[in-house]
Order: structure tokens, then C-alpha cells, then sequence
């Protein structure tokens, strides 16, 4: 098991969230494009589940960036909830 211990966890991590970020935010931008032209749409619960698995940063902003969803109170209010939890989560298993 020495390659389990030669890997670096914080530049694992860190790459995984740049990845998923780039996606919530391109998720959103896909989903208000689709919206415009009366297309399938992605669905809220995708969206959220993206949020809720790293993305809520990307997500988020994008959200300000398109102008999209802002009203909807599952990610006016949802997401920063989401956000702070992680954050939360993150400083709680930092201290152990």
C-alpha cells in the first residue's frame, strides 16, 4: 500500500474541485442557455446534487454571472447554506 501513501490528498482535492466547479458553472450556463431557447433543461435537482458534491462555489457564482435562478429561493438561499456547511465540514476535519 506504499502508492496509497505517496499520493497527494490536498492536490487530489484541490484538482476535484477546480474539475466540478468548472462543471456546476457550466451546468448553469448550459441551463440558461437552454432556458432562452425553450430547450430540455437541466434539472434543479442535478444542479443542487452538483452543488451539494463541491460544486456550490461554481454554481453560485455562475448564478450572478447569467442571472439565472437567482429568484428561486432553493438557490438564493440554498446554496449558501450549502456552502457554509461545507465550509463548516472542511474546518471541523482540518482540526482533527
Amino acid at each position: 500500500m506504499d502508492w496509497i501513501e505517496s499520493i497527494n490528498w490536498i492536490e487530489l482535492l484541490l484538482g476535484y474541485l477546480i474539475a466540478i466547479n468548472l462543471v456546476g458553472f457550466i451546468a448553469m450556463a448550459v441551463d440558461k442557455s437552454k432556458a432562452k431557447h425553450r430547450a430540455r433543461r437541466i434539472s434543479e435537482k442535478s444542479l443542487l446534487a452538483l452543488a451539494i458534491i463541491g460544486a456550490s462555489p461554481g454554481v453560485w457564482f455562475s448564478m450572478y454571472v447569467f442571472h439565472h435562478k437567482t429568484k428561486k429561493r432553493k438557490f438564493s438561499i440554498g446554496l449558501p447554506v450549502i456552502l457554509i456547511l461545507q465550509l463548516v465540514l472542511v474546518l471541523l476535519f482540518t482540526k482533527m
